[in-house]
């Protein structure tokens, strides 16, 4: 029997579907990319747009062969279940809480034909299920997945209520891993998470206690880290701004400048914090650069929080943005909230930010012409800095080595 995939979202969905297709591997189905007996589907659901995005996909590939099993499974799965239950394209419901038990899921449907919805409750986990990849490979950098979930719930964010509370893999494994791929020839390793900075929180550990000994691993030139929260840093920054290893690339998620919003969001910092964090690590790492997240037209946004987010943003050295006009998502308080922003006044600010970061991101190209950098290998005519600046120049070095470019 032929299996086939479409992932949407961040990184930690392609974790999960490729977690999911070594299982029917395993199991002796064949995986491929066109014509399937059996699609999976893992949805996305941070925004509306995502929910819209991940229907179309289903619905598309239904098409593709309408007698093939269609199965939703990811974030909106676990979300909103009903909403999928409801397509009539949909065969079976499979939240996040059940994905590593895909196949024994599968298997059990085409013999009875019963039962077709499957979540359950993320909160009553307390370690990863069936949590036997931590590894996904991304052209010829390695991303390792530490850990799943979030133990903070932030206003407007359905992640929790998607991905459970905070579930880390052992310190060991990791570095284990870690040796393997450096054996291997990898010269970076990308470490992500749902929560990055939450990492270890259930294990007594932490991402410092990690990092220290992920630095010490011989042939590992560069070990680049994902999204973090700013208030979680303490720890890390003088190692994150010392450390030669660890790439001085760093996405600090702001979401907005305005103190009011930033406690409407229950983000437990202010933006005097946020800038004083991104004025430490340009001090000591001049080259860094520093992406956000930003969210317009969080309910009740007024005219003046807008525009102290823009000028607060226009004045720091951001490199780049990730811009999301607010959607209400299940379960969250800013769902109840009142004041809504219409959407043609989301759609401006979006516009106006959108202009601004492109500014941002050639003032930074700018800023690091003539300089000398890292940079790793991707394919024979693609490199990316350390720095994070995607460039176009052939080269005859190995793919997935660090070297020396000037820009």
């Amino acid at each position: 029997m032929k299996v086939s995939s479409f992932t949407l979202g961040c990184r930690s969905n392609y974790f999960d579907t490729e977690l999911m297709l070594n299982q029917f591997r395993k199991k002796g189905y064949q995986v491929v990319e066109d014509i399937a007996d059996v699609y999976i589907v893992n949805t996305c659901t941070v925004t509306a747009e995502a929910d819209r995005s991940s229907r179309q996909a289903l619905r598309r590939l239904k098409r593709k062969n309408p007698k093939a099993i269609l199965i939703a499974t990811g974030c909106y799965a676990q979300v909103n279940p009903q909403a999928l239950m409801q397509m009539q394209e949909v065969d079976l419901v499979v939240g996040n809480s059940h994905k590593h038990r895909i196949v024994e899921i599968l298997e059990d449907y085409l013999q009875n034909r019963t039962g077709r919805l499957f979540v359950d409750n993320l909160f009553k986990q307390s370690k990863l299920e069936g949590f036997d990849l931590i590894t996904y490979f991304e052209k010829a950098r390695p991303f390792i997945k530490v850990q799943e979930g979030c133990n903070r719930f932030c206003t407007f964010c359905v992640i929790p209520y998607a991905r459970g509370k905070v579930r880390s893999v052992s310190l060991e494994k990791v570095v284990k891993e870690v040796e393997l791929l450096a054996q291997r020839g990898f010269q970076e390793v990308v470490i992500t998470g749902t929560q990055l900075t939450q990492y270890g929180w259930d294990l007594g550990t932490s991402l410092y206690e990690l990092l220290k000994e992920l630095i010490k691993i011989k042939g590992i030139e560069l070990i680049r880290l994902s999204s973090m929260y700013p208030t979680e840093m303490e720890d890390l920054l003088d190692l994150i701004t010392s450390e030669g290893k660890i790439a001085p690339h760093f996405h600090l998620s702001l979401q907005s400048a305005s103190n009011r919003i930033l406690e409407l969001m229950k983000r437990e910092y202010k933006v005097e914090d946020y800038i004083k964090l991104v004025e430490a690590i340009i001090s000591k790492r001049p080259i860094a650069s520093i992406g956000t997240d930003i969210i317009v037209g969080f309910p009740s946004e007024k005219e003046e929080d807008f525009i102290q987010t823009y000028k607060v943003l226009e004045g720091l050295p951001i490199a780049y943005m990730h811009i999301f006009p607010y959607s209400d998502r299940p379960h969250t308080k800013a769902t109840q909230m009142k004041d809504k922003i219409p959407p043609s006044v989301k759609g401006e600010r979006v516009k106006l930010l959108k202009e601004l970061d492109s500014r941002k991101r050639e003032e930074f190209y700018n800023k690091n012409l003539k300089r000398e950098l890292r940079a790793t290998v991707i394919e024979k005519n693609r490199l990316l800095t350390e720095n994070y600046i995607q460039v176009e120049r052939e080269t005859n070095e190995r793919v997935g080595s660090v070297i020396k470019i000037k820009l």
